[in-house]
């Protein structure tokens, strides 16, 4: 197969209806306000307020806002890391993540704590310890910062959320240790155990629930109190389920994701998204039924953790440089889930990586193959498909056979994939609104 073998692609952009906040500093003071967190503060009390290390929406403004209105309410906040064993499970490796967001001391205004030390509270009812952030538990409160959405490693009432925060997050690599040895079964079953004994032992004084939309914007902030904490997030976590972007095909020959990172997911790729799991002993959901897939390159942002590469059947020896094994292993080992770092077959560059996938994705006719380009599996407002799928959602547009709060536009004019020099695709003329076209822009712009 030759580079004239790669086929045209057609540029698909989807729009959803669906909520979103304009302001989300404000809406984090309101939901603060309009909750009893008031009641539960002594004055001068000293907050600790839980920030993760997900990719989410203006979480820097986000901890903003929540300090600012914690001293409006005569408190003292500080920031803690709450990322279980991620940043190699180290202090300087949480804190460089916490910053890669913006989450640091000078914007703030207040201390960022990433110690690792944790203190055991008591026992769940599994008998195995549950373990909390030293600084958390001598807080005077504790409030988190929570996105609430569907977990990549497991079906279950809770999964990622304010629930997991409590246990995972803020139990450091001890506690993401415990619960990980069980796989499945210690996440979702042992999770909701370990919350009990947190809940009940710790000054938990807030839940901030944030729920995104297929955008990746902000859609509600609900503030759940500790006594609701349990009964409330299943109905939240539901609700963001229905919030998912998707790629809108059941099936594909070939999709290719532009990058993976730890702000793009937990797993690096969305397995939501590619419909595989790899999980060991668990069926995968194959929704989509995706043949191959390519990965070419991890983003800055991840920080040489490229957790989820297993997830891809093909990468480039360019993703493979930048990996660094070190904070990698700590991740996976700690996760007890080993199939998705296992190494695929690397090619020398995005075009032959492209073209591989082509060649060994089952479908040899290139007219007919379904193919489909992605930035990450976070951004998917814009697609590029082949041919045959443009076909597939032309008839699906004129049946009426697509999702009510979606709408899909399709270019004409098929184009060309653009490679540079070295044979690796030009994402950021593909892609201008992502995550990389953006990181590269301001780094221009620096120069």
């Amino acid at each position: 197969m030759t580079s004239a073998s790669l086929p045209a692609v057609y540029r698909l952009v989807q729009q959803w209806d669906q909520p979103e906040i304009p302001d989300v500093a404000e809406a984090v003071r309101q939901a603060i306000l309009s909750s009893r967190l008031r009641q539960r503060l002594r004055p001068r009390a000293r907050v600790a307020v839980a920030v993760g290390s997900r990719g989410i929406y203006q979480i820097a403004e986000l901890a903003r806002s929540t300090v600012q209105t914690l001293r409006e309410l005569g408190a003292e906040p500080f920031v803690v890391a709450a990322m279980g064993s991620h940043g190699g499970a180290t202090a300087e490796g949480q804190r460089e993540l916490l910053a890669s967001y913006g989450v640091t001391e000078s914007f703030l205004g207040v201390p960022v704590r990433t110690e690792m030390e944790v203190v055991e509270i008591g026992r769940n009812s599994w008998g195995e310890p549950v373990y909390w952030d030293r600084h958390a538990y001598e807080a005077d409160a504790v409030v988190t910062l929570s996105r609430i959405k569907p977990h990549t490693d497991f079906r279950g009432r809770y999964e990622s959320g304010v629930v997991k925060m409590l246990v995972i997050g803020l139990g450091k690599r001890a506690g993401a240790e415990t619960h990980h040895k069980y796989g499945v079964r210690g996440l979702r079953d042992m999770i909701p155990e370990s919350a009990k004994v947190v809940l009940a032992r710790t000054r938990f004084a807030l839940g901030l629930a944030i729920l995104e939309n297929a955008r990746e914007r902000t859609a509600r902030i609900v503030p759940l109190e500790p006594e609701e904490v349990l009964e409330r997030e299943p109905a939240l976590l539901e609700e963001a389920r229905r919030l998912l972007p998707r790629i809108p095909f059941k099936q594909l020959d070939l999709l290719v994701v532009g990058e993976l990172g730890k702000n793009y997911s937990g797993t690096g790729m969305d397995v939501n998204i590619l419909g595989r799991q790899l999980v060991e002993g668990e069926r995968d959901t194959l929704d989509p039924c995706i043949t191959r897939i390519c990965v070419l390159d991890v983003s800055e942002e991840s920080h040489g953790n490229a957790v989820g590469v297993g997830l891809a059947d093909l990468t480039t020896h360019r993703l493979l440089a930048k990996m660094d094994r070190r904070i990698t292993d700590v991740n996976a080992l700690t996760s007890c889930f080993l199939l998705r770092t296992k190494i695929p077959h690397a090619l020398p560059n995005d075009r032959e990586c492209i073209l591989m996938g082509l060649r060994t994705c089952w479908q040899p006719r290139l007219e007919r193959v379904r193919f489909a380009l992605i930035p990450n599996t976070l951004q998917l407002e814009t697609i590029y498909i082949t041919a045959p799928l443009v076909e597939e959602i032309r008839q699906r547009q004129r049946t009426g056979d697509l999702p009510g709060d979606l709408r899909i536009h399709v270019d004409d004019t098929p184009i060309a994939l653009p490679f540079d020099e070295q044979g690796n695709l030009i994402q950021e003329r593909l892609f201008p609104e992502s995550v990389r076209a953006l990181r590269n822009r301001v780094h221009v712009s620096v120069v």
